[in-house]
């Protein structure tokens, strides 16, 4: 249940960029990304009519307190991490979220994983890397880590989110995933509303686009199951596997937008893919 879930919130995720990517040719980065939490909620109320509220204790709101603005400044170094550098050099850096989970799920929840859990994460991270690798040098993807900032801050999302990933499920467990979902969800569109005011950012649409609709529905769907998988599944597992979205991103980036080295990207989706399985065998 949790792995098919994990990939649910994978291929959305990537959806989403895809459309994120379409609105961003028109819109800033920061009004895209609050389109993407705002028109998420109208499909979130219609999950809350079939859920049942549960009673929230009071530390879910403690824990919330501490997450939002780590979620936010995670959001804030990836938005500034695609501007200084190119994006498909950045991004597949985020993959490396398990690794830094093997010691954060340890420290905040407890967590271990087993060596051939270990070994698939390992794996994905790898994939990662190989993204980035020149057959002229092999080492050119680590000497990029201290050459350029933005990969640099995107580590530092990596390891931002390997924190609230565990903190948000210890806000499960005071609250519910469902409920979870939804509430932290809508508290992101309204916080990033927020920011878009203090920049005195224009909101309203130049026109009405259907991407809003998919980039809301594909946002809402990518939430409710990373909350609900979350719920069945020690968090590095589960993020290992939601971290695949590398593998869909670059099968939708060459669909939708033909980009390039698509050889070379889907040999490094299959080393990501081979880390999916030996989590999914030995967990």
């Amino acid at each position: 249940m949790w792995f098919f879930l994990s990939l649910i919130s994978a291929v959305s995720w990537s959806l989403t960029d895809v459309f994120g990517k379409k609105l961003t040719k028109i819109y800033p980065v920061l009004t895209t990304l609050t389109y993407r939490y705002i028109f998420s909620i109208p499909f979130l109320l219609i999950y809350l009519a079939f859920i049942n509220i549960p009673k929230v204790d009071p530390n879910f709101w403690l824990v919330v307190l501490i997450l939002l603005p780590m979620e936010l400044a995670a959001a804030t170094l990836y938005l500034k991490a695609i501007t200084v550098s190119p994006m498909s050099l950045v991004t597949p850096f985020v993959a490396f979220t398990p690794v830094f989970l093997l010691l954060t799920s340890f420290f905040i929840l407890g967590e271990t994983v087993s060596t051939g859990g270990a070994i698939g994460i390992i794996l994905i991270a790898a994939g990662a890397y190989m993204i980035n690798f020149s057959r002229s040098n092999y080492l050119i993807p680590f000497k990029k880590i201290f050459r350029e900032k933005g990969i640099l801050m995107m580590l530092g999302v990596a390891f931002l989110y390997s924190i609230t990933s565990n903190l948000g499920k210890v806000a499960i467990q005071y609250s519910s995933s469902s409920f979870m979902g939804i509430f932290y969800t809508s508290l992101l569109g309204i916080s990033f509303l927020v920011l878009t005011k203090i920049k005195k950012y224009k909101l309203k649409p130049k026109r009405m686009n259907i991407n809003f609709v998919f980039i809301g529905l594909f946002n809402a769907i990518m939430m409710i199951s990373h909350m609900v998988a979350i719920n069945y599944i020690q968090v590095a597992y589960m993020i290992a596997v939601k971290r695949t979205s590398l593998l869909f991103g670059v099968l939708f980036g060459y669909m939708f937008f033909y980009e390039k080295e698509l050889g070379k990207r889907l040999v490094a989706a299959a080393i990501m893919l081979a880390g999916v399985i030996i989590i999914l065998v030995f967990s």
